[in-house]
């Protein structure tokens, strides 16, 4: 594991740290492809890096220099803990270190490999922010989880990796995975095709993250026997979901009316997640979205967790967490 490096204060406010390393074999996964990793850190926190056998000094603010070494020392126990780290996992650590502590140490959640995990056929899922962290902790305590924010914050993919999880393990029967077919911009009846082919642009999302955690022929074969249902939100009306677990994306497109219709589905032994941006409402008629008016009814309910996101745990491209912010304020 990482050893707590030596600090050497210099003038101003510039420092330079030393961090050293006990496995060097996994050094090359730390630094990444043509050093992509350091150059990452580098750029982000604008300070300068140096290898020098098994250990690294880092030279810049010291504030910007501690960071660095964080995210270093936690990149590395990760690797050591055997996950693997790609762009992805090194911009959500660098973020996560920017989050406050009480005692100014290095945060636990940031060197530490995370212990809250998703594992799949395909890949096992490790949270990428503090939030993240308390969603997946609601995904697999609570029955009902509202989880609300931005797009890029993991919300639905989450979601449906956790569903499928909890399929392969047989602690449900099903998956059902809706989203209402709400236009935006375009109409549905201007659409060529029948309507599974209509709707199933609306629904692509959630494909790509059951692809992403299923080998195909699987995701193919469980749509097939119905262990795996893809369908609009009106296609829920009338039913009981037992023994299922249940991801509704884009809720903020729902009415009062459709909420309350899809939350009376719950049924035994069921899970249910809501995902949507309050902020991105796409409904035709103006009027009070369903999500906002089902959180605002039920937050605190017992066996209900809504976990709010915001611009700060966009897991996406750097450029994605800048352009909500642009659009939205920095507190999105």
């Amino acid at each position: 594991m990482g050893k707590k490096p030596h600090q050497r204060a210099e003038a101003g406010d510039r420092a330079r740290l030393e961090v050293t390393f006990e496995r060097p074999h996994l050094l090359g996964a730390l630094f990444g492809q043509y050093d992509q990793n350091l150059v990452a850190i580098e750029n982000r926190l604008g300070v300068y890096i140096a290898a020098r056998g098994n250990k690294l000094q880092i030279e810049g603010d010291a504030e910007a220099a501690a960071r660095a070494r964080d995210v270093l020392t936690g990149l590395y126990n990760r690797i050591a803990a055997g996950q693997e780290i790609d762009s992805g996992a090194v911009d959500a650590v660098i973020a996560m270190s920017a989050e406050p502590t009480l005692d100014g140490i290095i945060r636990h959640d940031v060197a530490e490999p995370p212990k809250m995990m998703i594992r799949t056929r395909k890949k096992t899922i490790v949270p990428r922010s503090a939030t993240q962290v308390t969603y997946m902790e609601a995904l697999t305590r609570n029955d009902i989880i509202f989880a609300l924010g931005p797009a890029g914050t993991g919300k639905t993919y989450l979601a449906v990796a956790q569903a499928v999880s909890q399929l392969i393990s047989g602690s449900v029967d099903r998956l059902i995975l809706s989203r209402p077919a709400v236009e935006a911009g375009e109409r549905l009846g201007f659409l060529p095709g029948d309507m599974k082919e209509k709707v199933d642009p609306y629904l692509r999302p959630i494909y790509d993250a059951l692809y992403d955690t299923l080998p195909a022929e699987q995701v193919e074969r469980r749509i097939a026997s119905g262990e795996i249902e893809i369908a609009p939100l009106a296609f829920m009306r009338g039913r009981t979901l037992s023994n299922a677990f249940i991801v509704l994306d884009e809720a903020q497109n729902t009415t009062v009316a459709q909420m309350k219709m899809f939350l009376t589905r719950f049924g035994e032994n069921s899970r249910m997640v809501i995902c949507g941006d309050p902020r991105q409402v796409d409904l035709p008629q103006p009027g009070i979205s369903g999500l906002a008016d089902a959180v605002a009814r039920l937050e605190g309910v017992e066996g209900i967790a809504v976990v709010p996101f915001n611009v700060g745990d966009v897991v996406r491209h750097p450029v994605v967490g800048r352009i909500v912010q642009a659009y939205e304020g920095p507190d999105a």
